[in-house]
């Protein structure tokens, strides 16, 4: 009977010391996903975008992303702060000082690539949240097929 209480007390002895671990469970960060398709934002960075909303960042793995998630919660993109990952400088600038393409595979196919310094033929961030709203996009095929003629569209 006492070796049943001795193991009995060293079993309880173990499970309390096991169950008040002070470190906390590893979690992912919202900051490594995109706050609108929830995809793994890339080490790169390449065509990815931030929104600052009330002092918490959203990060988005596609420019194009990031107009979807303004548009489905009521925001305006003018009022708040916005930054774009661009291509030419790898650095955040404003969304609106940006200059955009609509030639590029990104990751969701919506095709925006932000520019630091001025392309031929390219857009400014107004147009490309019109051209998001509308679908006009590389991710509709129709479009896709416009942009980069019918021997390249997928």
């Amino acid at each position: 009977m006492r070796e049943f209480k001795l193991l009995l007390l060293s079993f309880s002895l173990l499970f309390f010391i096991n169950g008040c671990n002070s470190y906390e469970k590893a979690s992912v960060k919202k900051s490594d996903s995109c706050s609108t398709c929830n995809m793994k934002i890339l080490d790169s960075k390449l065509f990815t975008s931030e929104l600052s909303i009330d002092n918490e960042i959203h990060n988005f793995d596609d420019i194009g992303c990031m107009v979807l998630f303004a548009k489905q919660n009521g925001l305006n993109l003018k009022e708040l702060k916005s930054k774009v990952f661009t291509t030419d400088t790898r650095a955040y600038i404003n969304s609106y000082d940006a200059h955009y393409k609509i030639d590029e595979e990104t990751p969701m196919s919506y095709g925006f690539s932000a520019y630091q310094n001025s392309k031929s033929g390219a857009i400014s961030f107004d147009e490309v949240i019109v051209k998001m709203l509308r679908g006009e996009h590389m991710a509709n095929p129709k479009i896709r097929k416009q942009i980069l003629g019918s021997e390249n569209a997928r």
